[in-house]
C-alpha cells in the first residue's frame, strides 16, 4: 500500500516536471512567434514546419554545452542556485487544482503553501547573484529581490480580497464554489425568470464587483513576480549584460530559464483560480438547458483551466513586445504609492461586502 503511494506522487512529480519543461519550449516558440506578428516578422521559419522544432534544437544545443564556473565564483552557491530557483516554482504546481478532483497534493491551507514557497525564489536568485563574484549578477540579483518582496504585497491584498470572499484558503474549494457546485443562482440577464447556475456569472471576478480591480491589480503584481517586462529590470540587458544569471551557461542556464517559463504559468493559474472560475466551464445550467453539466468533468476542467491560463500568458507575451521598460523609480512608486492602497482598500472592501452578506 505504501509502495503505491510512492509511486503514485512519484508519477505525478514526473508528469509536472515533464509539462513545466514542455510548456517551456511552447513558450519560448510561442513569443518568438507573437513577437515577430506584433513587429512584423516572420519568426522561426527554418527549423520544422513553421519554424516549429527550433526551440528542440536550441535546448538540445544547450544540453551540449559546458557548465563553465568562474574562477572567482563560490562553486557550491553557484551551482546551487538555478536549481533552487527552479525547484521552488516548480512545488508551486503541487497545490493547485486541475479539474474536479485532480489536485496532485490538496492543501487546506494551499495559497498559503503556494506564496511560501514561490518567495524561495527570490533566496536562489540571491544566491546566483552573490555567488557568480560579479557586479552585474550582483546587482540585477539585488534589483530582483526588491522588486519580488515589494511586489509581493500588492499581489498577497488582491488574493486576499477574493479569498476573504470564498471564505476559505483551500484551493479545490475556491474553484468549487464557482462553479455547477455551489448553490448560487443567478436570474438570467436580471430581467426574466430564468435562473443560471455556474457560468461565467458564478465566476469571483463577477460576484463581487471590486474583484475586477483586485485582478488587474494581480495581474499586473504577477508580471513583476515573473520578471517580466515592463517589470524585467533584474534582467535589463542594455544595462546588465544578462542580469542574475549572466556568468550561467549550459544546463544551469537551463533550469533558471525553465523556471521563468514555469512561473509565467504559475502565477497565471493562481489567478484564474482565485478570480476567473478555475477549471470551471464558462457556460451556465440555464433553465432546461444545462450547458454546464454538459461541459463540466475531469478532462473539460483540464481543458478550460489550461485554456484560460495560456490565454494570461499570451496577455503576459502581448506586454512584454508593445510596453518599454519601466526604470527602477517608476517601478517602485507604481507599487508602493498606487497598488498597495488599491489593493489594500480591495482587501477592505471585501470584508464589508462579507459582512453585508451576512
Amino acid at each position: 500500500m505504501l509502495l503505491n503511494f510512492y509511486i503514485t506522487y512519484f508519477a505525478v512529480a514526473v508528469g509536472l516536471f515533464a509539462f513545466a519543461a514542455l510548456f517551456a519550449l511552447f513558450g519560448v516558440y510561442a513569443e518568438r512567434k507573437v513577437s515577430a506578428f506584433i513587429q512584423d516578422r516572420l519568426g522561426p521559419t527554418e527549423t520544422g514546419k513553421f519554424g516549429s522544432l527550433q526551440t528542440f534544437a536550441d535546448i538540445l544545443k544547450m544540453l551540449q554545452k559546458e557548465m563553465i564556473i568562474p574562477a572567482a565564483a563560490d562553486k557550491w552557491l553557484f551551482l546551487l542556485a538555478p536549481v533552487i530557483i527552479f525547484v521552488a516554482v516548480y512545488m508551486g504546481f503541487a497545490a493547485l487544482p486541475w479539474g474536479p478532483g485532480l489536485v496532485p497534493s490538496r492543501i487546506n491551507i494551499g495559497l498559503y503553501y503556494i506564496f511560501a514557497i514561490i518567495s524561495i525564489e527570490t533566496l536562489g536568485i540571491l544566491m546566483a547573484g552573490w555567488g557568480s563574484n560579479n557586479k552585474y549578477s550582483l546587482l540585477g540579483a539585488m534589483r530582483s529581490a526588491a522588486q519580488i518582496i515589494s511586489y509581493e504585497i500588492p499581489a498577497g491584498f488582491a488574493l486576499i480580497s477574493a479569498v476573504m470572499i470564498a471564505q476559505t484558503l483551500d484551493l479545490q474549494e475556491v474553484a468549487t464554489q464557482q462553479g455547477i457546485y455551489s448553490a448560487e443562482k443567478i436570474k438570467f440577464l436580471g430581467i426574466c425568470d430564468v435562473t443560471t447556475t455556474g457560468g461565467v456569472l458564478s465566476w469571483n471576478i463577477f460576484r463581487a464587483p471590486h474583484l475586477i480591480i483586485a485582478f488587474v491589480i494581480y495581474f499586473i503584481a504577477s508580471l513583476a513576480e515573473a520578471n517580466r517586462a515592463p517589470f524585467d529590470i533584474p534582467e535589463a540587458e542594455s544595462e546588465l549584460v544578462s542580469g542574475f544569471h549572466t556568468e550561467y551557461t549550459g544546463l544551469s542556464f537551463a533550469f533558471v530559464f525553465l523556471a521563468e517559463y514555469s512561473m509565467m504559468f504559475l502565477v497565471s493559474m493562481v489567478g484564474v483560480i482565485l478570480f476567473l472560475g478555475a477549471w470551471n466551464t464558462p457556460f451556465p445550467n440555464m433553465g432546461p438547458v444545462h450547458l454546464a453539466d454538459w461541459t463540466t468533468n475531469a478532462a473539460w476542467g483540464i481543458f478550460w483551466i489550461v485554456i484560460k491560463t495560456l490565454s494570461l500568458v499570451g496577455v503576459q507575451m502581448w506586454i512584454r513586445w508593445t510596453l518599454p521598460r519601466l526604470r527602477v523609480d517608476q517601478l517602485m512608486n507604481l507599487c508602493w504609492r498606487i497598488l498597495t492602497p488599491l489593493s489594500f482598500a480591495c482587501m477592505l472592501i471585501s470584508g464589508v461586502w462579507r459582512l453585508w452578506l451576512m
